[in-house]
C-alpha cells in the first residue's frame, strides 16, 4: 500500500471513487452525487493541482486507488491558521488495514509543515463511531455538535466538529 499526493493526472481514479463515496456513504460527506456526477475530468483536475494551501492524498494498491484523504487551508486572512480534513474515505473492501489513519496523517503532516497553520479542524457524522474513534487516536478534541447539519434522504443527521492543534512552530 503507498499514500501520495494526487495530481491532475489522478483525477479519473479520483472522481470514480468520490463518486462511489459519495453512493456509499451520503452521511459522510456534504457534497451529493448529483452535484458531482456531472464534473468533468477537467474539473476535477484543475482541484487535484498541487498548491501550497492544499493536498488531496491518496492510498493505492499496487495501481488502484483505493482511499483518499484532502486538506484544505482557509483563505481568508483572520482565519488562514486552520486548514480543514475533508473527502476522508476507504472503500469498504479496504478498511481495517490501518489506511484511513496513514491518509489522516499525511494531510496532517501538509499541514504541519505549512507556514502558519497552527490548527486542523474535521467534522464526523455523529452516527459514524468508528471514524470518530479515528480521528480522537489522532488526537483530535471534539468542540462541538452541529445538530441537524445535513439532511439526506430525508433524515436530518448530526455532526460532531474536532480540532486538533499543532505543535508551535516557527517561520521564517
Amino acid at each position: 500500500m503507498t499514500i501520495r499526493r494526487l495530481l491532475a493526472a489522478d483525477a479519473a481514479a479520483f472522481q470514480e471513487l468520490r463518486l462511489r463515496a459519495l453512493l456509499n456513504s451520503p452521511q459522510s460527506f456534504t457534497s451529493s452525487y448529483e452535484e458531482e456526477a456531472h464534473l468533468s475530468i477537467a474539473e476535477v483536475a484543475s482541484r487535484l493541482e498541487p498548491t501550497a494551501d492544499r493536498a488531496v492524498f491518496g492510498a493505492y494498491e499496487a495501481d488502484q486507488l483505493i482511499g483518499m484523504a484532502g486538506l484544505g487551508r482557509e483563505q481568508m486572512q483572520k482565519i488562514r491558521h486552520k486548514a480543514y480534513v475533508w473527502g476522508m474515505y476507504v472503500g469498504p473492501e479496504s478498511r481495517g488495514k490501518g489506511l484511513g489513519r496513514r491518509l489522516l496523517e499525511a494531510a496532517i503532516d501538509f499541514a504541519a509543515q505549512a507556514p502558519g497553520i497552527t490548527q486542523v479542524c474535521i467534522s464526523v457524522y455523529s452516527g459514524n463511531s468508528v471514524a470518530r474513534s479515528l480521528y480522537v487516536s489522532a488526537g483530535f478534541v471534539p468542540y462541538g455538535i452541529e445538530n441537524a447539519a445535513m439532511q439526506v434522504d430525508g433524515r436530518f443527521l448530526d455532526e460532531e466538529h474536532m480540532i486538533r492543534f499543532l505543535p508551535a512552530k516557527i517561520h521564517p
